[in-house]
């Protein structure tokens, strides 16, 4: 699934793409993806200026004229196709799986294509976007001034939880994933299972550092590229070159020197999920 800079990464370039324009038509080619449509949605898009995105963990947020808000979440395959097409190409058919497409008066085109239909469009007047179920009790974006060590110390203090568990759980950051989690706590040298409410008040201001500085490089890399995920130019992302322990398991640790010092990254399911780490630079 998409995680924060992915997402990031899909608004930044529907923004350049699409902001200021005017939704000149509108067309839904499904019922819906994880939920319908809301109803009428195609004809509600159309004679809309498109006034800005903003995006919330992982939940894109196109603000409309008519004092509306588009609240779009890829799933675990969406993917946005931008392009500016020539009128043969505006009457081609849709892309396979292209669910829901606009085209502007200024000559761009937006589809949304998601082929395991796991990602959700919903349309909500503004005034309601944060009380919205699917965002309302979202905890601080890791990249504002909310964040920070502090806030994740009290949020595990007393806690016997893993780390890992209280860092995807959105209702303490929002927007961390997988990906981004391990890579942040293999930096901070905090090991996955450890229990949260057993974290000092210093590891916590080193693991907020990373989560940024992790968040803020992948972004800056254009997103990692993980099965259906490009930007929405095409292009894919790289960051996922530069992973020190996600998906590395047996592979060497970059930070140590190999055997027999270290055998390399492991890898331990946690709920369901991978967790890569180094277990000299992480005891548990």
């Amino acid at each position: 699934m998409p995680e924060l800079p992915e997402v990031e990464t899909v608004m930044r370039g529907m923004r350049v793409h699409l902001e200021g324009h005017t939704i000149s038509r509108a067309s839904t080619h499904h019922a819906g993806l994880r939920w319908p449509f809301p109803p009428g949605l195609a004809r509600a898009l159309e004679g809309q200026r498109i006034d800005g995105f903003a995006r919330r963990g992982k939940y894109i947020l196109i603000t409309l004229s008519g004092g509306m808000v588009v609240v779009l979440h890829l799933g675990m395959s969406g993917r946005v196709l931008l392009s500016r097409p020539t009128d043969a190409e505006r009457a081609a058919p849709p892309a396979p799986h292209e669910h829901l497409v606009i085209e502007t008066g200024e000559g761009a085109r937006c589809g949304l294509v998601d082929p395991r239909r796991f990602g959700m469009v919903d349309l909500v007047p503004v005034a309601g976007v944060e009380s919205h179920r699917l965002l309302a009790g979202m905890g601080p974006e890791p990249l504002g001034n909310r964040f920070g060590g502090p806030w994740l110390a009290a949020k595990g203090r007393g806690r016997r939880t893993s780390i890992k568990a209280l860092l995807l759980d959105q209702r303490v950051v929002a927007g961390l994933g997988n990906i981004y989690v391990s890579e942040a706590l293999f930096r901070a040298r905090i090991h996955p299972a450890r229990a949260a409410g057993a974290i000092s008040a210093a590891e916590y201001d080193a693991l907020a550092t990373e989560i940024r500085a992790v968040l803020e490089e992948a972004i800056a890399a254009g997103g990692s590229s993980l099965r259906d995920y490009v930007q929405p130019d095409g292009e894919l992302g790289y960051f996922q070159h530069a992973w020190r322990v996600y998906g590395r398991e047996g592979l060497g640790c970059p930070d140590c020197p190999g055997p027999p010092a270290c055998d390399g990254v492991e890898r331990i399911t946690q709920s369901g999920r991978s967790s890569f780490f180094c277990p000299r630079q992480q005891e548990a």
